[in-house]
């Protein structure tokens, strides 16, 4: 098999398991934050790696969150299945970096990996990251190019793949939608706010010999619960959040 085709095949294969990645981190986080000396960093240091750590993550949610509220149906923004696209998005943020939404990704992650206070384990996920989307990326561009021929390829050359340039800016077709948002989202809140209390009350256990479920990510984490059951059930139960021309 030649490499382009092996690329995409296991690009493809690799985009439909994707979600699986949190559940490796997970497991991986354990031995990392066991055998990291958190003692060893001073309180103000411990204070402002937390912060950044946080800022990084949100900043990854704004990014998905920018481009799940500007996308309209029928684009390859957030399909988990398969490669699908009736139409490309070249607008708003897709002028700026063509896959936002795996930069999102990444950055969300690596804030949880940043609250492990461990260099390494930032330095190893960044590079599996890379190896793993980078033929996720390809296999969802040779989808792309093959569907949009020329439309494509121009944009291509304009857009850069995963680090931002505004040179090229095009303001949205669609409007902002926070209703997508909310209908699209929450899951993947949750989820970063879980591997954040996780991480904390883990370093604690290790730490302290004992777990307390009275820590501020505990609390954090029990409120997003709350608002994921309340949006699951408006999303599942209602039409509160449905939207003419949105997926």
């Amino acid at each position: 098999m030649a490499l382009i085709h092996s690329f995409e095949k296991s690009g493809n294969f690799l985009f439909k398991h994707r979600g699986q990645i949190p559940v490796i981190l997970f497991i991986l986080a354990i031995p990392v934050v066991y055998f990291t000396n958190y003692e060893a960093f001073s309180d103000t240091t411990k204070l402002i790696v937390t912060i950044v750590a946080i800022a990084v993550s949100l900043a990854g949610f704004i990014i998905r969150a920018i481009s799940i509220a500007t996308t309209p149906a029928g684009t390859s923004g957030r399909n988990t299945d398969g490669q699908v696209a009736e139409s490309l998005n070249v607008t708003g943020i897709y002028s700026t970096v063509r896959h936002p939404l795996y930069l999102g990704n990444y950055l969300m992650w690596i804030g949880i990996v940043i609250f492990t206070f461990n260099i390494w384990f930032v330095i190893a996920v960044s590079l599996a990251f890379w190896l793993y989307y980078e033929r996720i990326m390809f296999a969802e561009e040779r989808f792309l190019e093959r569907k949009f021929g020329d439309i494509y390829l121009e944009w291509s050359k304009k857009v850069p793949a995963f680090t931002p340039s505004f040179s090229n800016y095009f303001n949205n077709v669609v409007p902002f939608s926070f209703k997508s948002v909310l209908k699209r989202e929450y899951s993947g809140v949750l989820a970063t706010v879980l591997s954040f209390a996780f991480i904390d009350e883990l370093r604690y256990f290790f730490i302290y010999g004992k777990l307390d479920f009275y820590r501020v990510s505990i609390y954090a984490l029990g409120i997003s619960i709350v608002i994921t059951l309340i949006l699951r059930t408006l999303k599942h139960s209602t039409k509160m959040l449905d939207e003419k021309g949105r997926s």
